[in-house]
């Protein structure tokens, strides 16, 4: 999901929870958080590009 968002309006943590949600996987924000990181993916405003 991160690979294919729009870089001038990033998936926030919320957005990714919410979407993950319709998928069918229950998983909290601080599950998408820790796994972020994890991945070393940066917080959406990082990732934003000008």
């Amino acid at each position: 999901m991160v690979d294919e968002e729009d870089k001038k309006k990033p998936l926030s943590d919320d957005k990714l929870v919410k979407l993950l949600n319709q998928k069918g996987y229950n998983i909290a924000r601080r599950t998408v958080a820790k796994y972020r990181e994890q991945l070393q993916i940066p917080v959406a405003r990082l990732r934003k590009e000008l």
